[in-house]
């Protein structure tokens, strides 16, 4: 459900709004980034809200309810294009998004803490934060191949209505399949009885948390990568490629394989540790990244081979970050006494935001200054921008993640350890 927002955003917002909405790409970069000064307060507050909501359906579960009509209104503003001067449209941009980041947050953070009051196994964590992504990956692969189909059907010539009905499409199987969530979960762990505790220690209590600092770090730097080769992915086959008949296929190609990825992190996990599987693949990731820099623009099928490639590599890391968030709060109760699960699973959220932010800010600055002009045939400047923006750059970013996981210091005995003291800590209460 989520990934009919999240995936068009990462993939095709940007260029939606370059080539449909008519703003120029450094004020589109500008945008992304400033917007996600919002998140900065709106994730945390939103985790803290979650902690302390009490119903008879749990503390997360509701928002699933609560929040998916305005996500879906948000989604279709997003996605309209008004018929305002470029000033006014630039207006309109700034507070649809804003609106569309906060209905996002408002279903998205509590949807996310529930993984860590499901179930208290580390290797259950995994397991079903494997399954949540292959449900993610599936919904991307949908969106990747079904969204340019879908605008041309819909729109029969006029892409802006396009997107604006597929918006409204995608809304209502949203609708669905948050509905089903709810029905199909049940919160299994609480904080320790009677705990009242005010948002400023939370805040204290995350910023001490070393091993979740660490993964704060990782995520902001894994998501500039993906969002970095997603974005500019729709900007490279049809600019450098020449062939934006294949967007598409690409895409899809490159869903299918992240959803095997995660399929595949079970299993990867019982061979390897999390910390020691992270390194392994985000270096593998830095070097297919790299060599897809020497790929000819007519090689096709290798273009591809090397997206599916990087696909089976990033994603495990889905599964295995969050289930290391998973992993925090438990340490944090048992190092502080306190548990706000829904606050470290907002701050990690925000943290992938802001990755996505800046590369959305990376990709809109350096085209602005290469030269790039919406739907004319580019420059050698700006060609070559967009080619290190698909493979060079994410490549440093890659291996920019390998050197940071390093400092992860929880291992599976550690966190086996503490999930012992703190069920013996509950028995003994």
């Amino acid at each position: 459900a989520s990934n009919f927002y999240w995936r068009v955003f990462d993939v095709f917002l940007f260029i939606f709004y370059t080539d449909v909405f008519g703003i120029a790409p450094a004020a589109v970069g500008t945008m992304m980034l400033v917007t996600r000064l919002i998140d900065a307060f709106s994730d945390p507050l939103m985790g803290a809200m979650a902690d302390r909501t009490q119903t008879r359906f749990g503390k997360f579960r509701p928002y699933l309810l609560w929040g998916i009509i305005p996500l879906a209104a948000a989604g279709i503003l997003t996605f309209t294009v008004p018929d305002f001067d470029d000033s006014g449209k630039l207006i309109w941009a700034y507070c649809t998004y804003i609106f569309m980041m906060l209905a996002y947050t408002f279903i998205n953070v509590p949807y996310g803490a529930l993984l860590g009051v499901v179930t208290a196994d580390s290797q259950q964590r995994t397991t079903l934060t494997s399954f949540r992504f292959i449900g993610a990956f599936s919904g991307g692969t949908l969106v990747a191949y079904m969204t340019p189909k879908l605008v041309a059907f819909l729109g029969q010539g006029d892409e802006a209505l396009g997107w604006q009905l597929t918006m409204t499409a995608y809304g209502f199987v949203a609708l669905v399949l948050f509905l089903v969530t709810f029905l199909a979960t049940k919160e299994r762990i609480a904080p320790p009885v009677g705990q009242k505790t005010p948002i400023a220690q939370d805040i204290k209590d995350l910023l001490s948390n070393k091993p979740w600092l660490v993964l704060f770090a990782l995520a902001l730097i894994i998501m500039l990568t993906i969002t970095l080769r997603g974005s500019v992915g729709t900007f490279y086959f049809k600019y450098y490629v020449g062939r934006e008949d294949l967007i598409a296929d690409f895409l899809t190609i490159y869903m299918i394989s992240l959803a095997l990825g995660a399929a595949s992190t079970p299993l990867l996990s019982r061979f390897f540790d999390k910390r020691t599987l992270l390194i392994i693949l985000m270096s593998l990731v830095s070097v297919l990244s790299a060599a897809f820099f020497f790929v000819p623009k007519d090689a096709i099928w290798l273009m591809y081979s090397l997206q599916f490639a990087i696909g089976l590599c990033l994603g495990p890391k889905s599964p295995l970050v969050f289930s290391m968030y998973a992993d925090t709060a438990d340490y944090s109760q048992w190092r502080n006494g306190r548990r706000a699960t829904a606050m470290i699973f907002s701050a990690a959220s925000f943290s992938q935001k802001l990755g996505g932010a800046m590369a959305g800010a990376m990709i809109g600055w350096m085209l602005g200054a290469l030269g790039y002009v919406a739907n004319q045939e580019q420059n050698a400047g700006s060609e070559l921008g967009i080619v290190l923006l698909m493979t060079l750059i994410p490549a440093a970013f890659a291996l920019l993640a390998v050197i940071v996981v390093r400092f992860y210091s929880l291992n599976e005995k550690q966190v086996k350890q503490i999930q012992s003291e703190l069920k013996l800590g509950e028995f003994n209460g």
